[in-house]
């Protein structure tokens, strides 16, 4: 659920109807870019959890990703002090920037090493909804969960004869291949990135006994 903590209408929408919007990386805090949204756009992002802006130059509203792929989930949306701006709080799915740079701000924000996650996570939905004929993505989804599972499943054993091995070179190439086919399996399964990241986070902010 999105955490919000205003009305829509107790927005301080600028003569135009539009108020700016900080689009901000809620995993590394990192602002992502400046954008404006009216009082429609604010309220589909709202009912489906994404980002929806509006274009000041086209004049209309817009789906951010929903083109490129580059999807926005939403986290929470907080209004300033004075409520005529918002932050949007979000987890991309891929670069902010139509450069295809991770944020607007490129060389004084550098994308996290992590975020090839997403992008990965991306490109596996995009396959998952065209199915291009010969990619192997697409061979995996035709299979099923059945070969899906079984692919995830000789690649944790490559893993671990990796490791066994004490070669760091090849635990690198199949820890690639693993996490490939886990995101394979998550999508084949409709769960999302995002939602293994807010497990993940709520086991870390659970309190640590004898600490």
């Amino acid at each position: 659920m999105i955490n919000v903590d205003f009305e829509l209408d107790q927005i301080g929408y600028d003569r135009d109807g539009l108020v700016p919007v900080i689009l901000q990386d809620a995993q590394t805090n990192a602002v992502l870019t400046l954008a404006y949204a009216n009082r429609e756009a604010v309220a589909l992002t709202l009912e489906t959890g994404e980002t929806w802006l509006y274009s000041r130059s086209r004049k209309t509203l817009w789906n951010k990703g929903a083109t490129s792929g580059n999807r926005q989930s939403i986290v929470s949306i907080h209004r300033d002090c004075d409520q005529d701006a918002l932050l949007y709080r979000v987890l991309p799915s891929g670069p902010a920037c139509h450069t295809g740079s991770y944020s607007c701000f490129d060389g004084v924000i550098k994308e996290p090493a992590y975020s090839v996650l997403a992008a990965l996570e991306a490109l596996i939905d995009l396959r998952y909804k065209e199915r291009p004929e010969g990619a192997y993505t697409t061979y995996l989804f035709e299979k099923g969960i059945d070969k899906i599972l079984k692919k995830l499943g000789e690649e944790t054993s490559e893993v671990i004869l990796a490791a066994k091995n004490n070669d760091p070179s090849e635990i690198r190439y199949e820890a690639a291949d693993l996490l490939y086919h886990l995101f394979v399996t998550l999508r084949q399964m409709g769960i999302p990135l995002s939602d293994v990241l807010e497990e993940l986070s709520t086991r870390y902010e659970r309190p640590r006994k004898n600490e």
